[in-house]
């Protein structure tokens, strides 16, 4: 038996399981050497590629490579050599190398404070590697394969939706925007695809082990139930639906007469359209009695972005409803201003509007990002979604080009069309499955762009609502564990150091 355990030990240490390496059974050999100790020159050529991969997935139709960067993260989990800080400095290093390119106009925006959004943003990276470094070393290799999509996904759900610093973009179901239509994880949700890519790498891995096939086999069926919850609301979309003709103009803080001229167009371009938006901001306050006139003569509803004002001076960012009476029907505020902006205060409720077409929900501008927003408008049963925006023109094309994936994601995921207009690009106007039927490009002032909404039901939440909450749970409570365990070995070793010499 001698020669038999130096045989497994020797797989063992490639793959970096020390001095448990002598434990693993003889069949587990292959797969431990897959998974192995990453020597330091392999693991940066990893990390490399792996941002190579990331960046291009981003590029027009090249979402397809989001999950080979996926497995080069999962990889680099499983193989990091080292100490714990290098681990998290390993991992912020690489966070720097996704986020620096991709949010390189947030210097124009925020000046010399950008570089710390930008270490803040790297952290959760950081983070994500030392916590899997910590749970191979309490659980062994098999426990950090089932641990990581759980870690990933609930660092990424609570960086984006949890505090306040949140963040959503530039995270790998955030790629979706290019293809939401074609994917056929787009139904997981923007946090259940990063989980659902890592689930199918480890439950292949783990179906190799002696013990671990349960594991696989719930990842297989989280995978299912994705996969179907796609299917089905693919099917559903055909029923029966309300069409209602839609129209807006791209218009970046204009005066009252540039506003009644470009809708003067804009009824010249799209007569059948019953429906106008304009973007967030469009008015210094609440839509002006000119405006409202207009909508009373042309007999037309109008979506357009305001101020109601507070009696302390404050405000909040609104988006009115005008009547073809001329009459406000219905108003909603902005449910999370923008940090460091003057941005108004958050919505004391939201609410959906009771159109005359069906259920409508109002999302003001960034509102749209974040998951917890949009779910409650779902959740009251909103057929489609309505998008003011302001993206200010100097930020640059890139900032514009990272909003618009937004819209096609949300709108796949949910299951409802999304209109979208923004002050100076990228509007859109996007199906229920997320194909961009029209769109107006940046900077594009007065650009107009027009169609129809097509509402065949309420949308439903995608699987990850329930699913990432929980990843953020367990990962808060492995970091807790991680914690507690650290302290007790260092209190253990200073009690042993204090400790008198026989």
């Amino acid at each position: 038996m001698r020669p038999r355990a130096t045989s497994a030990a020797t797989g063992g240490e490639a793959a970096g399981t020390g001095r448990r390496a002598a434990r693993v059974p003889t069949s587990l050999r292959l797969p431990a050497l897959v998974v192995g100790s990453l020597p330091v020159p392999l693991a940066l050529a990893v990390a490399a590629v792996a941002g190579g991969v990331f960046h291009l997935a981003y590029q027009p139709g090249c979402a397809w490579l989001m999950p080979v960067f996926l497995l080069g993260v999962w990889r680099l989990a499983l193989g990091w050599r080292g100490s714990n800080r290098a681990a998290f400095y390993g991992g912020l290093a690489l966070g720097l190398a996704l986020d620096l390119p991709q949010l390189g106009f947030f210097w124009g925006i925020f000046g010399a404070a950008a570089c710390s959004l930008w270490l803040i943003l790297a952290f959760w990276t950081g983070l994500f590697f030392l916590l899997a470094r910590g749970v191979q070393a309490r659980l062994g290799l098999a426990g950090a394969v089932v641990a990581l999509p759980f870690l990933w996904t609930g660092l990424e759900y609570f960086r984006g939706e949890l505090y306040y610093l949140r963040f959503t973009w530039v995270t790998p179901g955030d790629a979706l925007g290019s293809c939401a239509a074609s994917s056929p994880l787009a139904g997981a949700g923007v946090y259940g695809y990063s989980f659902l890519v890592l689930a199918l790498y480890s439950g292949l891995w783990l179906l190799s082990q002696r013990g671990w096939r349960w594991a696989a086999l719930g990842f297989a069926a989280l995978e299912l139930a994705a996969v179907g919850q796609q299917v089905q609301r693919r099917l559903t979309l055909g029923g029966l639906a309300t069409t209602l003709p839609v129209a807006g103009v791209q218009l970046e803080f204009p005066d009252q007469l540039q506003v009644l001229a470009a809708l003067d167009k804009l009824l010249v371009r799209a007569p059948a359209a019953e429906l106008i938006v304009l973007s967030e901001y469009t008015f210094d306050g609440p839509v002006p009695g000119h405006v409202r006139q207009w909508c009373r003569t042309h007999a037309r509803y109008l979506i357009a972005g305001g101020k109601e004002w507070t009696p302390d001076g404050n405000f909040y960012n609104t988006a009115f409803v005008i009547g073809p009476g001329g009459q406000v029907a219905f108003q909603q505020a902005k449910a999370v201003p923008i940090q460091f902006f003057k941005d108004g205060r958050p919505a004391p409720t939201q609410r959906v509007w009771a159109s005359p077409w069906g259920k409508l929900g109002l999302c003001i501008c960034y509102d749209l990002s974040y998951a917890r927003v949009v779910d409650r408008l779902i959740r009251q049963g909103a057929q489609a979604l309505i998008v003011p925006t302001m993206d200010v023109a100097a930020w640059g094309p890139h900032e514009h080009a990272l909003h618009a994936r937004v819209g096609p994601v949300r709108a796949a995921e949910y299951g409802v069309p999304v209109f979208r207009v923004a002050s100076s690009g990228v509007s859109q106007l996007v199906d229920a499955q997320g194909r961009v039927g029209a769109s107006a490009s940046y900077p594009g002032g007065g650009e107009m762009l027009f169609g129809e909404l097509r509402l065949a039901g309420p949308g439903h939440l995608p699987l990850d609502r329930w699913l990432a909450p929980a990843c953020s749970g367990a990962t808060l409570l492995t970091a807790m564990g991680l914690a507690v365990a650290a302290l007790a070995e260092r209190r253990r070793g200073v009690a042993g150091s204090q400790s008198p010499v026989a």
